[in-house]
């Protein structure tokens, strides 16, 4: 488990792997919850009668949304941020998807820092997070994500934002 407690301790990880979680089961539950809460019921997702007869395994697939979305779950097993105000999610510079996660498939994330900088009074970071998929040569996701966090100051007092 990396902690990072300011700006130096995550400069000092960039280029660095700094974890692998462990492995997590995508189920059917999984994939219709994130269906409902998307709106998105394409049939390779939610259609199990279907997936079994036109999809190549015969199993549905996740949504490749939902892969991404659990970057923040699995990488939390392996970095944690202590004095920390607030963090915001910045967005992803670049997002592919390489392979599908059949139901029922275990996936799991390796994170890698990218850079750390400080912007706007926070900790700026960029990672390369891959969510691989147990059995599969090529991961399911590669995605660059950038967070915003904001440390407090020693004394207890949030940082401010920069004008």
């Amino acid at each position: 488990m990396h902690t990072i407690r300011s700006f130096e301790d995550a400069k000092a990880l960039e280029g660095q792997e700094i974890g692998l979680s462990d492995w997590s089961v995508v189920d059917q539950k999984c994939i219709d919850q994130f269906a409902e809460a998307t709106g998105d019921f394409q049939w390779i997702h939610v259609d199990t009668a279907r997936a079994a007869k036109e999809l190549p395994e015969g199993k549905t697939i996740a949504h490749g949304y939902l892969t991404l979305s659990l970057i923040p779950a699995l990488t939390q097993q392996f970095v944690s941020f202590e004095n920390l105000a607030r963090a915001i999610n910045f967005g992803c510079n670049k997002v592919r998807f390489y392979t599908m996660v059949p139901v029922g498939s275990r996936v799991r994330a390796r994170a890698t820092i990218v850079q750390a900088r400080q912007r706007a009074g926070a900790l700026h970071l960029s990672s390369e997070v891959r969510v691989e998929v147990e059995g599969e040569r090529k991961p399911a996701c590669v995605a660059e994500t950038l967070g915003m966090y904001f440390f407090d100051s020693p004394e207890g007092e949030q940082t401010t934002p920069e004008s």
